[in-house]
């Protein structure tokens, strides 16, 4: 697949998500107006939908529907865009700026980001269990396997890990343990809900796919740690080398640069080489894969 039908792919699959969330999160008219108002502007309008787009492209892999995809990517968008709001408030990372806006916080107010992070979780779980998505049972597993990705064995776990590694040496276990959990889970979540959504895979195709969105997670971070220390703000959308100045642990920090950079390369190639037992019907995963390990923002 050429690069720019992948652009195209992620284009169209970007913009049909905004189209779904836009329908799925309440409207601006309708009680309580200002919080519905500031989902909105937390959730519409910005962001890379990476891993939406890795849900859809592992349900076509799995010949999911585009329909049963729309839900299962927007909750797992929402439960993105909710952990971004709480990242940012003033007892977190404390942040002004997000997707190149002022954060939800700093345009509204703490209470309300607060009750928009909630809102937005809750309505990821009312939007992935309202829907024929499969049947009962595999939707159960679905909205199960989301619910452990978010929680304290997952990305709030991670988190709170985060928290209390500011200042302290960690070495890479230790920093993996962490992304694996804060970063890693949901982008793991994406993949295999995407999955679910279409034909079983066999128990091999399953742990080969799992070992796939586990190295896709912790690539991500690799990368993002990269850009933070590499990108400028205006490039990035939100404020750059934040965790350096906070004296968070990352792969930089850890390894230095050229380093972290070919341990990105390496995990790119472990998570391209677990797609090859699916064949050209990865393709879109192997090319997010590339995106992900190649982008500039």
């Amino acid at each position: 697949m050429s690069a720019p039908a992948i652009a195209e792919w992620m284009a169209a699959t970007q913009a049909r998500i905004e189209t779904a969330l836009s329908l799925f999160l309440p409207a601006t008219d309708s009680i309580p107006a200002r919080l519905h108002d500031a989902m909105r502007y937390t959730t519409l309008g910005g962001g890379k939908r990476i891993r939406p787009l890795l849900a859809f492209a592992a349900g076509e892999l799995t010949g999911a529907t585009a329909d049963t995809l729309d839900r299962i990517g927007c909750a797992v968008e929402m439960i993105h865009a909710y952990s971004l709001v709480h990242d940012d408030l003033p007892c977190m990372d404390n942040d002004v700026l997000r997707r190149g806006r002022p954060t939800c916080h700093v345009e509204f107010d703490e209470p309300t980001a607060l009750l928009v992070g909630d809102s937005l979780q809750t309505l990821a779980f009312e939007v992935l269990a309202s829907g024929p998505i499969a049947d009962p049972s595999r939707q159960l597993e679905m909205i199960a396997l989301l619910a452990r990705a978010s929680g304290s064995r997952g990305m709030a776990g991670g988190q709170a890990i985060d928290l209390e590694s500011v200042g302290q040496e960690r070495d890479q276990p230790q920093l993996e343990l962490m992304h694996a959990l804060k970063t890693g889970a949901l982008i793991r979540a994406a993949v295999m809900l995407g999955a679910l959504a279409g034909k079983h895979l066999s128990t091999d195709e399953h742990s080969s796919l799992d070992r796939f969105a586990k190295r896709a997670g912790l690539l991500f971070q690799v990368v993002d740690d990269i850009l933070d220390c590499t990108a400028n703000t205006a490039t990035l959308g939100k404020t750059a080398g934040k965790d350096e100045v906070a004296e968070k642990p990352t792969y930089v920090r850890l390894l230095g640069l050229d380093a972290a950079r070919s341990y990105a390369e390496e995990l790119r190639r472990d998570a391209l080489d677990t797609l090859s037992v699916f064949g050209e019907r990865a393709n879109r995963l192997t090319q997010l894969a590339d995106f992900i390990c190649h982008r500039q923002f």
